[in-house]
């Protein structure tokens, strides 16, 4: 059975309300209140994870003008068995949507699959970024699968998926030194000031593809999660005043 989620957030005044959040189990949605510009919403699960059976759908609408943070309460652990997530997500127009959760980890034998698909109208902006950690087991999950779909305008920005899977080889041997791979893709107005210039790096291995005049895509790998979010994070410093705390006192360890 899937498990429903819906999120609205609208302009009011000033600022940007969270007009409608509604959810069912095992899928929680959390308001805090936090620092910052947008309005937030954070996602949760019922156990810390995702067990077997289990497929969440969440639908995101963010209204004209509107700002909204969607998050998640902490790390995502993909138990053993055959799991979904799916998120679906529209921008009005001059609207922006900044979809950050917390990196996930797949644990042993785990099957998952994950789709993003967001729909821009014109004028509306996306900051979106996904980590992916080898967690405690080390890439020894059965496969995982990640889509992720951005329109503008009724045309594709990207359409993509890659899919991680033992009977195409180990995984781990595949990988070698990499702990983490992370995907940070910018769009719009709103984050057009980000920058997508290739950068010096340390350990990690970074590419940058510009998508047009105003958007782009970060692929990351790392030897670990804390260093590819590191490397999302320093290229989202310039919106500390729209994300306020938020990610950067998180703890994003997914091994245990």
């Amino acid at each position: 059975m899937t498990a429903r989620g819906q999120l609205r957030f609208e302009r009011a005044g000033e600022g940007t309300a969270l007009a409608a959040a509604y959810a069912e189990s095992p899928l929680r949605l959390l308001t805090p209140r936090r620092s910052g510009e947008a309005a937030c919403a954070l996602t949760s699960t019922l156990g810390g994870g995702l067990l077997d059976g289990d497929r969440i759908a969440l639908d995101i609408e963010v209204g004209e003008r509107a700002l909204a943070l969607v998050s998640s309460q902490g790390p995502t652990r993909v138990f053993r068995g055959a799991c979904a997530s799916e998120t679906r997500a529209r921008v009005a127009a001059s609207g922006a949507l900044m979809l950050l959760p917390d990196p996930y980890a797949c644990f042993r034998g785990a099957r998952f699959a994950q789709s993003t698909h967001v729909e821009l109208e014109p004028g509306a902006s996306l900051l979106f970024w996904d980590v992916l950690s080898a967690g405690r087991d080390r890439w020894d999950f059965a496969s995982c699968r990640t889509a992720l779909s951005v329109r503008r305008g009724g045309r594709a920005l990207i359409d993509e998926a890659w899919l991680l899977d033992q009977a195409h080889g180990a995984v781990q041997a595949r990988l070698g030194r990499f702990g983490a791979l992370a995907t940070l893709l910018a769009a719009g107005p709103r984050f057009a000031g980000l920058r997508c210039e290739p950068r010096p790096v340390g350990r990690e291995i970074e590419a940058v593809s510009p998508l047009g005049a105003d958007a782009f895509v970060l692929r990351v790998a790392a030897p670990t999660t804390e260093e590819a979010l590191a490397a999302v994070r320093l290229r989202v410093e310039p919106l500390r005043s729209l994300l306020g705390d938020y990610p950067w006192r998180r703890d994003a360890s997914v091994a245990a």
